[in-house]
């Protein structure tokens, strides 16, 4: 265990007022100098201000540390009667308190990782869409260091969007980069960098240009690492004419 792991772990009774007040003095010392610890702290108290309890946690009183002290120790057995309810009061407090927090958190991930995967099929719907509609399919072989793969285009005439697969093909070298180019009357306009997932194909959807321009073809080259603007400069790999 580290010397955080205990402000860690007690953020929570912190939080509800729970920790005598030696411990709360500590805790609160630490808060000065441990931004994380001041920023988790005000978000537990922000969610805390939502639960339906209708009144704030109520602080043990001063003399809490010493009843205790006093009952394990036999010399007040009547005073178990005060502190007992108090103790147990507090922590059903923090028990509902930490599973609510947990199940909260867990919903914020849920939530998240549904948001993920609504994007994820919104963009398959729309590449669904793209090669229902294409009213005209290119393809064209592609090799590089041995590997035989191939770009295909879905041209969608009405939406003039293309989706563009690129199967077959090794990740680029260390020092280059897959570009993929639209062939244009008035030149070569670089689209999209392809990123070869492993052994998957790469798969991407790409509106026409937003230069000016008289779409012709399409192309696919290796480029230098550093060459982001201008005409190809690399090994041109695959060319393709409307």
């Amino acid at each position: 265990m580290t010397a955080h792991d205990w402000f860690d772990e007690h953020r929570m009774e912190y939080a509800m007022h729970l920790l005598d007040d030696k411990d709360a003095a500590t805790f609160e010392a630490h808060l000065a100098g441990c931004p994380a610890c001041r920023a988790e702290v005000a978000h537990i108290e922000r969610d805390l201000a939502w639960l339906p309890m209708g009144t704030q946690p109520a602080a043990p009183r001063p003399d809490f540390r010493r009843r205790i002290v006093d009952d394990v120790l036999g010399t007040s057995r009547a005073r178990r009667t005060w502190w007992a309810p108090t103790a147990l009061a507090a922590g059903l407090l923090l028990a509902v308190a930490t599973g609510w927090w947990s199940s909260a958190r867990r919903a914020g991930r849920a939530a998240s990782e549904l948001a993920s995967a609504q994007a994820r099929v919104m963009a398959l719907e729309d590449t669904l869409s793209i090669i229902r509609g294409a009213g005209r399919v290119l393809q064209a072989s592609v090799q590089m260091d041995g590997a035989q793969g191939g770009l295909l285009i879905f041209a969608d005439e009405r939406t003039h969007r293309w989706n563009v697969v690129v199967h077959g093909l090794p990740p680029a070298p260390p020092t280059g980069r897959y570009q993929f180019w639209f062939i244009c009357a008035e030149g070569m306009v670089r689209g999209a960098e392809v990123r070869m997932p492993g052994t998957k194909p790469a798969n991407f959807t790409t509106d026409m240009p937003s230069v000016p321009c008289t779409v012709q073809g399409a192309a696919l080259s290796v480029e230098p690492m550093d060459a982001t603007t201008g005409p190809p400069k690399g090994n041109m790999l695959a060319h393709l004419m409307l």
